[in-house]
């Protein structure tokens, strides 16, 4: 043999040797890369790199969603990253070893999870199905999420969420059980409170804000002003009488509201609807102007005279001198609360909010009945009392200036 063809074979001694010592020996659990050499129905057939074998990666272990067809997951060529399940015989047709893509993907998702949840990261994932317990979601590995934990509200059919994305907070999680325990509602009061700091942030005494009737109690009305609820009382709904809030508003009404007081500690909001309404006193001049005849109810009635509504909100005094042409002692003599009456206005002082009446302005004065003669010398002048108060004369005064005007 010539050195020539010893130098020869102890290159290929060499080679093989180089070749044997870098085909390693498959153990279950190791991490390996397989080439993708064969599509077959239900399974792909690899070669694990640097041992020298084959591998089957059923269709199941390929994704941790399910497979419908392989075709879409994976072609040959692909280079993937799995974990041996276990050996499944050297002799076997389709490889000696059973590997899982799923399995490895799973074992990153579930650490990455696990990262979220020391973080207190928020996830998103959507949901894919509804149980009678609450939702099914899909973060990489199966997720659930109780009933009570679906939202800040109570749930009645889970399956409307059937098909959205949703964010979660981790809750519970238990690679080892497979155990993923999510919560939505803790994402949606968490984004309320925040949402409720920004607004009450941003309110003051004064504004003018739009918002929706959310709820109506006997004494007033909640409003949604897009985050946190402010309160109308009864008495702030309209410049008239209001018995219930419900008689004048109904839940989902958009209302204009001024904000009357913010207290942000106690996150209360006090709100009023009629200070953005014209006041019932607004150009009272026009509406009720001197000399002008208007239809009013009585609302009370004083020993000085009877208080007349004219408008919502607006009553006038008719003095006790201008209900009859007659003398009366008391206006209960003629009128009771409740009664409609005509009227005639005689003066407006819008400042002080005040409008005079008259009633008897209205009507006809009755013919004065003569005097009966007496004699000179009987006649005595009575005394100074006349019985009535500074108020009545002033009210007669006011009567006979009005009907000499008329």
């Amino acid at each position: 043999m010539t050195d020539l063809e010893q130098n020869s074979m102890d290159n290929e001694n060499v080679s093989m040797e180089a070749a044997m010592e870098s085909v390693h020996e498959v153990q279950v659990g190791d991490i390996v890369k397989g080439e993708v050499l064969a599509l077959e129905d239900k399974q792909v057939i690899v070669g694990i790199e640097g041992a020298g074998v084959e591998g089957v990666v059923p269709a199941k272990e390929l994704s941790t969603l399910p497979v419908e067809d392989i075709n879409e997951e994976v072609k040959v060529g692909d280079i993937l990253d799995l974990v041996v399940i276990s050996s499944i015989g050297k002799d076997k047709e389709n490889g000696s070893y059973l590997l899982s893509k799923r399995r490895l993907d799973a074992k990153k998702v579930w650490e990455d999870i696990e990262k979220d949840f020391q973080d207190g990261k928020i996830i998103e994932a959507p949901v894919t199905s509804s149980v009678k317990g609450g939702l099914v979601v899909d973060v990489g590995v199966r997720g659930f999420v109780p009933a009570s934990m679906i939202d800040d509200h109570f749930v009645d059919d889970f399956s409307v969420y059937t098909g959205k994305t949703l964010k979660f907070k981790i809750i519970e999680i238990e690679p080892s059980e497979n155990r993923l325990i999510l919560s939505h509602k803790a994402v949606v009061e968490a984004e309320k409170a925040e949402k409720k700091k920004e607004i009450l942030a941003e309110l003051y005494e004064g504004q003018v804000i739009k918002g929706q009737v959310a709820r109506l109690t006997d004494f007033g009305a909640f409003i949604d002003l897009g985050g946190i609820d402010g309160l109308v009382h009864v008495s702030e709904i309209s410049h008239s009488h209001v018995a219930k809030p419900a008689d004048v508003l109904s839940v989902g009404d958009e209302v204009e509201v001024q904000v009357l007081s913010v207290d942000p500690e106690k996150e209360r909001i006090s709100l009023s609807i009629k200070a953005n309404l014209p006041g019932p006193w607004t150009d009272i001049e026009e509406k009720a102007a001197p000399g002008s005849v208007l239809e009013g109810t009585v609302k009370r009635l004083t020993s000085f005279g009877a208080f007349v509504e004219i408008f919502p909100g607006v009553e006038g005094l008719v003095h006790i001198s201008q209900i009859s042409h007659k003398h009366i002692a008391t206006p209960h003599e003629i009128l009771h609360e409740g009664d409609q009456v005509q009227v005639k206005v005689l003066e407006v002082h819008p400042d002080d909010h005040r409008v005079a009446l008259s009633i008897k302005a209205l009507e006809e004065k009755p013919e004065e009945a003569k005097p009966e003669p007496v004699e000179e010398e009987s006649y005595e002048l009575p005394e100074e009392n006349t019985g009535f108060t500074m108020g009545d004369i002033l009210g007669d005064a006011l009567s006979d200036d009005s009907e000499e005007n008329e």
